[in-house]
C-alpha cells in the first residue's frame, strides 16, 4: 500500500470513528484524489475548524468553485455542521473528510464520477 493509501485508511477510520459515518470508499478515495498534494502537507491535509478565513477557503474553493453549489448563508451553515460532527474538540479535522461529508450532504457525489 501507497501512502495515499494509508492516508485513505485514516480518512475512512475517523469518518467511522469520529463522524459515526459507513464511508463509501469508493466516494472518499475520489475525493482524496480531488485534493491533490495537499494531503501530504501536514499544514494543508487539516482544516482549521475555528478560521474563519480558512473556512471561507473551503466554501469558496470547494463548495462553490469545485461543487458548483450558490453562495449563500447554508454553506455556511453545513461547514459548521461537519466540524461539529467531527467533533470541535478534535484537533486533526482532515480535508479530505470534511469534503466528503460535504459532497454527500449537497448530494454532489456526481462531480467525482
Amino acid at each position: 500500500m501507497g501512502k495515499r493509501d494509508d492516508l485513505i485508511a485514516v480518512y475512512a477510520s475517523d469518518l467511522k470513528d469520529k463522524c459515526g459515518m459507513t464511508p463509501d470508499m469508493d466516494l472518499l478515495t475520489k475525493v482524496t484524489i480531488g485534493c491533490g498534494p495537499s494531503i501530504y502537507d501536514a499544514d494543508a491535509s487539516t482544516v482549521a475548524g475555528s478560521q474563519k478565513s480558512e473556512l471561507e477557503t473551503v466554501k469558496n474553493n470547494f463548495l462553490v468553485k469545485k461543487l458548483g453549489l450558490a453562495d449563500g448563508p447554508e454553506l455556511m451553515a453545513a461547514i459548521d455542521e461537519a466540524i461539529e460532527t467531527y467533533g470541535k474538540s478534535n484537533r486533526n479535522k482532515y480535508r479530505a473528510v470534511i469534503y466528503y461529508m460535504l459532497a454527500k450532504k449537497f448530494g454532489k457525489e456526481s462531480v467525482y464520477g
